[in-house]
């Protein structure tokens, strides 16, 4: 999709900062309606990430049940479900290579073994 008048907008769901990052990325480069929704998904697993961040940063990472047990937070589970999919995301984007790589092979049985 070509910058300019025709160039999305960001989703109004998105934070200020993620906003602007996501319009810079319109701006220096020239995606196709697919990249575009992988750029809204990563924008919105960045956001997913700093919102668990701040709950986390606040609250700590563990809270005591009902019993008076100590349970890990299920935001510990949100942010790094958040990091992997924009760490993914971004990789299939594929923004700071020139040429796209070939597909991946499918993992099989024997995948990583090492030949003898």
């Amino acid at each position: 999709m070509k910058t300019g008048d025709n160039r999305p907008k960001p989703p109004a769901n998105l934070r200020p900062a993620t906003k602007r990052w996501f319009k810079s990325v319109l701006d220096d480069y020239d995606l196709e309606g697919h990249h575009i929704r992988l750029l809204i998904l990563a924008a919105e697993a960045w956001d997913q990430s700093q919102i668990a961040r701040e709950v986390l940063d606040k609250d700590g990472q563990t809270f005591n049940d009902r019993f008076g047990q100590p349970k890990e937070r299920p935001e510990i589970g949100i942010l790094n479900n958040a990091r992997i999919a924009f760490a993914r995301l971004i990789r299939e984007l594929a923004l700071d290579v020139d040429t796209p790589e070939a597909p991946r092979a499918p993992r099989t049985r024997d995948y990583g073994a090492r030949a003898a």
